[in-house]
């Protein structure tokens, strides 16, 4: 890796959760700048503007977490398994600093920045359709019953953990994402042959 791709990765590694964190608007430069150690000229040498710079950021955020929350699901081969295992990630495992980068670019910038809008968008397809083809597969292998819409179980189970994460934050207090767990767990159960 050359000195310039590793300064590059350095900086996005840095400014990610200052993103995260403080949103688009909410993060300077100069706190880029102080995180990175580096001269504001050497930001601009890599990325030509604040905006390519928290696309940047936001794809290695989602990145890490996508990453985190399908750990392990490879493990096992049962769908409705698979499936627990993917929503245990979600609930027990960290999120990135600064919470769940999807859930703060969605609302951070629903009329905002494009850029960061585009990709919070296509994240959030790729998880859907990802989730989607699981009950896809399963429903072939009949680990699924047929008259499971896809598409909308795979919905559910972003909309209820998503949304349990954005009531955690703003009640100030856990609880609504184990909630949201346990209950897809059950309804997990309902969706087996």
């Amino acid at each position: 890796m050359s000195k310039g791709t590793e300064t590059r990765s350095r900086i996005i590694a840095k400014a990610a959760p200052l993103f995260n964190r403080k949103g688009y608007e909410g993060c300077t430069m100069q706190d880029i700048v102080e995180a990175v150690g580096l001269e504001k000229g050497s930001l601009y040498g890599h990325f030509p503007n604040k905006e390519a710079l928290a696309v940047a950021a936001f794809e290695y955020a989602w990145n890490e977490t996508s990453s985190a929350r399908m750990a392990r699901m490879d493990n096992v081969t049962n769908t409705i398994e698979k499936l627990k295992v993917h929503v245990a990630n979600v609930v027990t495992l960290p999120s990135f600093d600064g919470g769940c980068p999807l859930l703060n670019a969605i609302t951070d910038n629903d009329n905002g920045n494009p850029a960061l809008k585009k990709m919070a968008r296509k994240a959030l397809k790729e998880w859907r359709l990802y989730l989607q083809k699981i009950f896809e597969d399963g429903q072939d292998r009949e680990e699924i019953r047929a008259a499971v819409d896809p598409q909308e179980a795979a919905t559910l189970i972003i909309a209820l953990l998503e949304g349990a994460m954005a009531l955690d934050r703003v009640d100030g207090k856990s609880g609504f994402l184990k909630g949201a767990g346990r209950h897809l767990n059950s309804y997990l159960d309902t969706v087996a042959p």
